[in-house]
């Protein structure tokens, strides 16, 4: 029995009707739910891209399951402010957080005008803020000079117990660097197998019995047709290969590099249907994989929609 839990799109949704939707989710019978953490969406189409840490707490407060986001320390967060923003929510609501850990992407991270690096070095620098965390959740006094700076930093008001840190991967190097480090692994995919080999990754160098989460897109509507459109209008940037995705600063950077992208060119990377059988496979086929949860991330702006049709049909309670 795994956790199927939605995904709330800060890059697509206002804020508000967010926190309507994750407490939809809650009702419907979804177990949990994640949060993306963005300062620009992806695309001038999605057009919103609210503060992911205020939207939180009130999320928190609103519902009563776990929660988690994901962020990229180092960049647009020194890791004492982000280290701080956790701990004080996992005080709140002790044991609901969990935090992903990514090395970032320049749309979100390079707003600050620092050197935007290759991934090494970003890996690298987030190495480090994952120390300080570590020993800010732990209640030391830190300083740290290096790739990021802390002096004389303090955590007062944390959790009994730290806020879990997971390792954010898309490729098998990545899954395996979180083996060494992180309290779980965030993949994203719908096919198991591309998601299988960056589990075995993970697993092999360290991570064997550590939780697993999957965030799987989805674009789903009555009919075909509308389920392609939606996943074109909303998510053509999930078709985008190489480091485009880490690398271009502007929504409308997007938007050129994806403008010839056709539904048929995103199949590989988001569910487009309007089976829910097709839905609940997917699902079966990943939680054989051995995973502890699937988020749910539907493209398309049909949300209510969608969330009452997955709570009826009971695909949450059979998977």
């Amino acid at each position: 029995m795994i956790e199927i839990g939605y995904h709330a799109s800060h890059e697509q949704f206002a804020p508000s009707r967010l926190l309507a939707l994750v407490k939809r989710a809650e009702a419907a019978g979804f177990h949990t739910a994640k949060s993306s953490d963005h300062f620009h969406p992806w695309s001038e189409r999605q057009g919103q891209s609210g503060f992911a840490w205020s939207w939180l707490g009130a999320a928190l407060e609103a519902t009563s399951f776990p929660i988690g986001i994901i962020s990229a320390p180092g960049y647009r967060y020194h890791p004492a402010v982000l280290a701080q923003a956790a701990a004080t929510l996992g005080e709140m609501y002790e044991g609901r957080l969990w935090l992903a850990l990514g090395s970032g992407e320049a749309i979100n991270e390079a707003i600050t005008g620092t050197y935007w690096p290759d991934k090494d070095e970003r890996n690298a620098r987030l190495l480090e803020c994952v120390e300080v965390m570590r020993r800010l959740f732990a209640g030391e006094r830190v300083t740290h000079r290096g790739r990021i700076s802390v002096v004389e930093a303090k955590l007062y008001s944390r959790p009994r117990t730290p806020v879990p840190l997971f390792g954010a991967a898309m490729t098998a190097r990545t899954a395996a660097l979180a083996g060494s480090w992180a309290d779980g692994l965030l993949l994203a995919g719908h096919k198991a197998q591309a998601v299988r080999p960056l589990v075995e990754a993970f697993r092999a160098a360290g991570g064997e019995d550590k939780p697993i989460h999957l965030q799987m897109a989805v674009s789903w509507a009555p009919d075909g047709a509308r389920a392609e459109a939606n996943a074109v209008e909303q998510w053509s940037v999930a078709a985008l290969g190489g480091e485009a995705s880490w690398d271009l600063r502007r929504p409308a950077d997007f938007d050129e590099a994806s403008k010839l992208v056709n539904a048929e060119a995103l199949r590989d990377t988001l569910l487009i249907t309007d089976s829910f059988a097709e839905i609940g496979s997917a699902l079966a086929e990943l939680a054989a994989l051995g995973v502890s949860a699937i988020h749910l991330h539907m493209v398309g702006p049909n949300q209510e929609e969608f969330i009452d049709e997955i709570g009826g049909r009971r695909l949450l309670a059979a998977t």
